[in-house]
């Protein structure tokens, strides 16, 4: 039998992080459905290297220019196309040979790149929510300009989004989005004071990167899912709640203006909302564990603790205010998280930085994308002098 529809060409940006390597998964589970056209990664070029063998795309980026030389030569009997640094990383992000974008580029990095995907109109699957944190009212706009579905790739966006299905006529009246409270659910300032790396990384229920993982255990993962979910769903900020549910099995949920409530529900693996992304508006078949309800002994719910996990609060502060302040507020966090990974800051030294920070640069009501460039320059200079960088 032949497959019904053309494989799907996806351009892979950052495909070494947690994201990365489990879309490649998804990818290589469905060979009729979807082939590897485009490869990045900022400096993992072994695990690039190695990636780029298996999967043979077309082209491939490595962004540390300095592994250029490592990358080209690994590849140099294969038709692989390879360049290097983050001008490349616009550039390919701007051609014609792939049908879909995995956005996964950790951070404030993966902006550039994601635009020029939307300008260029290719549709994009968002795994990278700093992306629309740091500037979410031109990316919607541009891709309202430019007809460019954007697909949620985090589970808690992707559940909204499945929930949203079929559902275009009928008026939100908020959605709900869940958190599992992070390795430290419970814990009190006393606790945290002394928690280093190596415990922060330790989440109970996903298996995420160094950066999110931080950010879960902060809860600023969730006050940056609650900036993005105002930008993809077109909502005020009073209609975006976050309630902790430690089990992480309801990934979020949408209450309509009748009072109904909608839950998309799921053991929690990432590969779920990759698949459900990359293969829009198909669902199709696979090999994952599913959740038995026979089986489940509770599901439980309760409200953050905003007064030890400050972040949420200045979160909120940052998705009300708006303008620039979010950028501000990504830029800050993305120093203080690199800070703490070294051991230079302790753990709740991380949100008094980002305070400081919010606090000190000047606030801009309606920025340009240049002005978003610049602030983003401003927070994380400010920022690293806080702790001398």
């Amino acid at each position: 039998m032949t497959n019904e529809f053309p494989i799907k060409r996806i351009a892979l940006f950052g495909s070494t992080g947690s994201v990365g390597t489990q879309a490649l998964e998804v990818i290589a589970a469905h060979p009729d459905k979807f082939c590897a056209e485009i490869l990045t990664a900022r400096a993992n070029d072994e695990l690039l290297i190695e990636q780029a063998l298996k999967f043979k795309p077309n082209i491939v980026v490595i962004g540390d220019e300095r592994k250029y030389g490592n990358v080209k030569n690994a590849l140099a009997s294969s038709d692989i196309k390879v360049f290097a640094g983050d001008k490349a990383l616009e550039e390919v992000a701007a051609m014609d040979c792939y049908d879909l974008m995995l956005a996964a580029i950790v951070g404030y990095a993966g902006l550039r790149p994601t635009l020029q995907a939307i300008t260029n109109g290719k549709t994009v699957a968002l795994a990278n929510k700093e992306t629309m944190v740091v500037a979410g009212d031109i990316i919607m706009e541009k891709a309202v300009e430019n007809r460019v579905p954007i697909i949620p790739v985090d589970s808690e966006h992707s559940a909204i989004f499945q929930c949203l299905v079929g559902e275009g006529r009928n008026r939100i009246e908020k959605v709900i989005l869940t958190a599992s409270g992070g390795p430290f659910l419970g814990r009190k300032p006393n606790y945290l004071v002394n928690v280093k790396r190596e415990h922060a990384l330790q989440h109970p229920n996903w298996s995420m990167g160094v950066k999110i993982s931080i950010d879960s255990a902060t809860l600023m993962n969730k006050g940056l899912e609650m900036i993005e979910a105002k930008w993809l769903f077109n909502l005020k900020p009073e209609q975006v709640d976050v309630v902790i549910h430690p089990q992480s099995i309801i990934h979020s949920m949408v209450q309509f203006e009748d009072g109904s409530i909608k839950a998309q529900m799921g053991l929690p693996d990432m590969k779920l909302p990759i698949q459900y992304a990359m293969a829009f508006p198909r669902r199709i078949p696979n090999k994952f564990p599913r959740f038995d309800f026979q089986r489940a002994t509770n599901l439980s719910f309760e409200e953050p603790d905003v007064k030890t996990f400050r972040n949420l609060v200045l979160a909120k502060e940052a998705l009300f205010k708006g303008g620039n302040l979010p950028c501000v507020m990504n830029a800050a966090n993305e120093i203080a998280v690199y800070a703490f990974v070294h051991n230079r800051i302790n753990f709740l030294d991380m949100t008094d930085l980002i305070e400081k920070t919010m606090d000190k640069i000047p606030f801009i009501e309606k920025p340009s994308l240049e002005e978003y460039f610049e602030s983003d320059g401003e927070a994380r200079t400010f920022a690293a002098d806080l702790i001398k960088l």
